[in-house]
């Protein structure tokens, strides 16, 4: 009888377990102890080959996928296309069609979310837009889709106040209550963006427990992030989180554990949360006066001042997010508040100034 043999390349790829299974049978039945040990040996080498085959293809899948990341540039006329095709005319619930979570945006699937250097763009950096999407701040990310993403990314390259912007969207719920507290789409640098934040799900509970659990969107840019900007050239990207409610004082060990998929020790208050995120973000909250803080502002505020002092903002109109985060950005790299808020259309403007207000030395406060 003829033996399977192992080889490299070729030969190996050619040499199937069923072949050896069925080599190994025939050995049985004339009880050949030596053929029955060479199949085994075999099946075994097999199997390593396969699992080293995996790990290799596995890698260079990895390496793509690293490599793709940050190709390409936002393009209005992208934006626009896309936005013809799949927004405009659109009601909410017509663009955002998910009616679960989608596995590639659960933090507990996913390891790291990266945001890396490339030939199109050399100098990255990363911008964290963490969205409550609780109530009817699903319009937040309703607002970014239809307009707010072109604004935000074509004032960045025109204006330059940080240079090649990798954007990120997290959707924030509420740890206590929902079924998806926490999802988060890749860092991109061009139009792949927008189908993955039509893919996050709105869920749209909350608690009606004077709260939501923006603390998670910290801990995710702690833990979960992997950024050229920081690691190489000591930069340090922005994370806004946005939306109408107080924060929860932070997330408990099992809150953790369900939303990113670790084990910690004990939780974290919303204090440590934010210092863990601090190391590498500047980071700034956006209250949106409406919903609860149409009514409730004063209490929005006592939660979000004390923890982070000059770096909260409250916004009158949702549909200029992207103008006050375009300004936050560039107060913050030096420029002067009240110029930054008059070089704005007129309608923007006002609106932007009133969120700004008086800052010390006409700056924004540093946390550090």
């Amino acid at each position: 009888m003829s033996t399977v043999t192992i080889g490299r390349a070729n030969s190996a790829s050619a040499m199937t377990i069923p072949a050896v299974l069925s080599a190994l049978i025939a050995a049985n039945r004339k009880k050949d102890n030596s053929q029955i040990a060479t199949c085994k040996m075999q099946i075994a080498s097999l199997y390593i080959w396969q699992r080293r085959r995996a790990e290799r293809l596995s890698r260079i899948a990895k390496q793509q996928r690293s490599d793709a990341m940050g190709m390409g540039r936002f393009s209005t006329a992208d934006w626009a296309a896309y936005n013809a095709r799949h927004v405009d005319g659109r009601s909410r619930s017509e663009i955002f069609g998910a009616t679960g979570i989608d596995p590639r945006f659960d933090p507990a699937r996913f390891s790291t979310r990266e945001s890396r250097d490339s030939a199109h763009n050399p100098q990255s950096t990363p911008i964290i837009l963490a969205a409550d999407v609780t109530g009817s701040m699903g319009m937040i990310a309703h607002e970014l889709m239809r307009g707010g993403l072109i604004i935000l990314t074509s004032e960045i390259y025109d204006r330059r106040p940080v240079s090649d912007p990798h954007i990120m969207v997290a959707a924030v719920g509420d740890a206590f209550t929902d079924a998806a507290p926490l999802q988060a789409t890749q860092f991109e640098a061009d139009i792949s963006l927008a189908s993955q934040i039509r893919a996050l799900w709105l869920e749209g509970n909350g608690g009606g427990n004077n709260g939501e659990s923006y603390s998670a969107a910290h801990l995710l840019a702690a833990l979960k992030t992997s950024t050229d900007a920081f690691e190489r050239r000591g930069r340090k990207g922005y994370l806004f989180t946005i939306g109408d409610e107080p924060v929860h004082n932070g997330l408990s060990a099992d809150q953790i554990a369900r939303i990113f998929g670790i084990e910690p020790p004990r939780g974290l208050s919303a204090r440590e949360c934010l210092a863990m995120a601090q190391r590498s973000y500047e980071v700034f909250h956006i209250v949106i006066r409406e919903g609860y803080a149409a009514t409730g502002l004063d209490r929005v505020l006592r939660s979000w001042q004390p923890l982070l002092p000059g770096r909260a903002f409250v916004l009158d109109d949702h549909r200029r997010i992207a103008e006050l985060v375009v300004s936050i950005i560039e107060i913050t790299e030096g420029r002067d508040a009240s110029e930054v808020a008059a070089s704005w259309p007129d309608s923007a403007a006002a609106v932007v100034a009133k969120a700004i207000g008086e800052r010390q030395n006409r700056r924004l406060l540093p946390l550090f």
